[in-house]
């Protein structure tokens, strides 16, 4: 039987290939200095697994947490206002608690409160207006808070009315050691300082010295808290149509007529009965510190949006500075006296 020529051992056709040429052999030197090879890492082989058990995979991304070091809580949402209101609540009942204890039981205490607290006002307005690169001369208003208070104290309203001119006469000579340059800006800066803190506190000094000055400064500070209460809960939950969208946006004039009713509601029966005055004297009056605080509110907001800021300070968790709770306070305390001189004089 003949072969198949397609089937069986190939033949070798030449010489067989010579196998391949080795490398020479290295000398000492080049074994110190040749790299290692880099080695791979390891994979693990997975462990066998119980009947019964789950397989519990573990995160390899960076973003993945398994730990409380990797975990971002997500920040907490401010309120509709704006603001944390539990800090806001707490820190205005504090500062209630205070000027509260002050009044009724030690009157020239609250004047030290008031003191505490114009001191803070005045350094928080005065390093505000850097931003808008005006230096007011903090010194002589400093010096001049103090004096426009005393003075209101002992002296009444003319005492303060000296006290406030001192203090503008400090002023233009304090700014002079700083040459001609910004001369006009920074002294009519200062001018305003002394204006809008201490003058304004003052009338409140002036409310604290009758007999029943506390009852008085208890109904100015009481009403402009309904005006914040009121325009608060009728803004959150009324309000539609803003006030001064340019200048304060979530003031709306719903809002303010909450505020006229909250003012009305709180000032009514304190001026007729803890001051003896009418009862149309108490709708006057809670009408009037309606304006006048939503007015100071507003023209304290017009300022820190020309200077573009948001808050005054950050000395009241939840409020801001100072300032922020004093902006409706001051030009209030003003009409205040006013009006309780003639609805329910001393």
């Amino acid at each position: 039987m003949t072969p198949d020529p397609d089937t069986g051992p190939i033949p070798l056709v030449g010489r067989r290939p010579a196998p391949p040429p080795q490398p020479p052999p290295r000398t000492r030197t080049e074994l110190r200095t040749a790299p290692l090879p880099a080695q791979q890492p390891a994979t693990p082989e997975p462990s066998p697994r119980e009947p019964g058990t789950a397989q519990v995979e573990v995160p390899t991304s960076t973003t993945e947490s398994v730990g409380p070091d990797l975990v971002h809580p997500p920040a907490k949402k401010p309120g509709r206002a704006g603001r944390d209101m539990v800090a806001a609540i707490g820190v205005g009942a504090g500062l209630g608690a205070v000027i509260l204890v002050s009044l009724l039981v030690y009157r020239p205490a609250f004047l030290l409160v008031l003191l505490a607290a114009i001191l803070v006002g005045v350094v928080e307005l005065t390093r505000a207006l850097r931003a808008g690169e005006v230096r007011a001369p903090l010194v002589p208003v400093l010096a001049g808070a103090v004096a426009m208070l005393a003075l209101a104290w002992t002296r009444g309203a003319s005492g303060l009315v000296v006290g406030f001119l001192l203090t503008v006469l400090a002023v233009l000579l304090w700014r002079l050691a700083d040459g001609p340059d910004g001369y006009l800006r920074d002294a009519s800066a200062g001018v305003l300082v002394a204006l809008y803190v201490p003058l304004l506190a003052g009338f409140c000094v002036l409310l604290l010295v009758p007999d029943d000055g506390a009852a008085r400064v208890l109904a100015f500070i009481a009403t402009v808290v309904g005006n914040d209460v009121g325009g608060f809960a009728a803004g959150v939950l009324f309000g539609k149509h803003p006030m001064a969208p340019s200048v304060s946006p979530k003031k709306s004039w719903e809002g303010m007529a909450g505020s006229v009713l909250g003012c009305v509601l709180v000032a009514t029966p304190i001026v007729t009965l803890a001051l003896g005055g009418p009862w149309w004297g108490g709708v006057l009056f809670g009408v009037a510190l309606a304006i006048s605080a939503t007015a100071g509110d507003l023209g304290e907001s017009l300022i820190k949006r020309d200077l573009g800021i948001k808050d005054m300070g950050n000395l009241l968790p939840g409020h801001g500075g100072i300032m922020d709770r004093l902006d409706s306070l001051l030009p209030s305390a003003a009409v205040a006296y006013l009006l309780l001189s003639m609805v329910a004089p001393a």
